[in-house]
């Protein structure tokens, strides 16, 4: 027997329920030490095994009271009004090693308070019914403001750190979720995630360069060089969006940027049926890359020319769903695909044959979900949450 079959079922031709269960029972109980490098973000991992309990229609098997407990634990909490004007971000910490004591002077700059710990600490809360208008929301969002920067972009920290798509994303759901937009300029937000997907600045020096424009294709001679500032509607050549202004397209990245946009408002749900393909960003070119992401196998790509991986089964099939294009890929071999990376441990593992882990396992069950597996809840996709704990049910 080939001895990568051992990580995968025998007979994998189905999605095994019960066995994801005991796969995320256990990492709910006793997360194993291989996971102590992630330390640092241990209410992701949370998210992680939480989000999947309640996808699996399984959240009834956690203690709520006492998740909400452990969850408000890492919360960081101003100690006057004042301190809300002092730079520091008041949002959750993402593992008690950054939850340092504040010192004499209350100084809380050493902080590791951060977008994504509270975004994930809002979204474990949303699952396990707990109110989120109960907890300190004021100083959240004041303080959040302070992460924003002047293209639009967000910092995940006020220590200082890289500024992406990621974070906007962040930013945006925490606002969802706390049904309250005043901790974001959702205007500049948007300029700087449709400079992700445009060319911002650049000059046509030399050569005949293609540019996307509204759909119309203009050849551009070498004897005449166009400076555009910030043309609004010129798209990089394949539709999709960079972390960045001026990086590759990346399946995670533009995830981040749909999705973000629709909870923002600038997108509708199902665009594709409205008849129209051209809002704030345009919808044709997008969907054709995020389609070309499907590869001969079956599963989902992250970026061209990279092997398929369980994870963009979610991150590109969420953006389709949202687009209302889920029915324009081959769903049966995505499918397939997934069935080869699920484990006999329960779980998924990144690629065919190899050992589960928590990420590309709660990406999986996700994926399933996209794809209307019976017996699991469906997603409020832009949230990454069930339906049911994004309506608070």
């Amino acid at each position: 027997m080939d001895s990568s079959s051992e990580f995968i079922f025998p007979n994998s031709h189905q999605f095994d329920k019960e066995r994801h269960l005991v796969y995320l029972r256990m990492m709910y109980e006793n997360i194993p030490s291989q996971y102590q490098e992630q330390e640092i973000n241990r209410l992701t991992l949370a998210y992680f095994v939480l989000s999947g309990l309640d996808i699996l229609n399984a959240i009834h098997l956690v203690d709520k009271e006492q998740v909400v407990n452990w969850v408000l634990s890492f919360q960081a909490h101003p100690k006057t009004r004042d301190d809300l004007e002092s730079g520091c971000y008041y949002g959750f910490y993402g593992s008690r090693t950054s939850q340092f004591p504040e010192n004499d002077t209350r100084d809380l700059s050493h902080s590791g308070s951060n977008l994504a710990s509270t975004y994930s600490a809002l979204a474990i809360l949303k699952i396990v019914g707990y109110d989120l208008e109960s907890i300190d929301k004021e100083a959240m969002l004041i303080t959040m403001k302070h992460l924003q920067q002047p293209d639009g972009s967000f910092m995940p920290i006020h220590t200082g750190a890289e500024k992406d798509l990621r974070f906007v994303y962040c930013a945006a759901a925490i606002s969802s979720l706390l049904n309250d937009w005043s901790g974001m300029d959702i205007e500049k937000a948007k300029e700087y995630i449709v400079n992700c997907q445009v060319y911002d600045d650049f000059i046509l020096k030399c050569g005949f360069w293609l540019c996307y424009f509204k759909q119309i294709y203009i050849a551009v001679p070498p004897s005449s060089p166009i400076t555009y500032h910030k043309f609004f509607y010129v798209q990089s050549y394949d539709g999709g969006f960079g972390l960045v202004p001026g990086l590759e397209s990346h399946g995670g990245a533009t995830y981040c940027a749909v999705a973000a946009l629709r909870l923002m408002g600038f997108i509708e749900d199902d665009v594709l049926s409205k008849g129209t393909t051209f809002s704030v960003i345009d919808v044709q070119p997008l969907l054709e890359w995020c389609l070309q992401r499907q590869a001969i196998d079956g599963g989902f790509q992250g970026r061209a020319n990279k092997a398929t991986d369980t994870c963009y089964a979610f991150w590109i099939g969420g953006i389709l769903r949202i687009l209302g294009a889920q029915n324009f890929y081959d769903n049966v071999a995505l499918r397939e695909f997934l069935l080869t990376c699920q484990s006999k441990y329960g779980g998924f593992s990144k690629f065919p044959a190899q050992l589960p882990d928590l990420y590309h396992a709660y990406f999986g069950f996700a994926a399933f979900s996209l794809l209307e597996e019976p017996g699991l809840n469906t997603l409020c996709i832009q949230l990454g949450i069930t339906d049911l704990a994004a309506a608070g049910i």
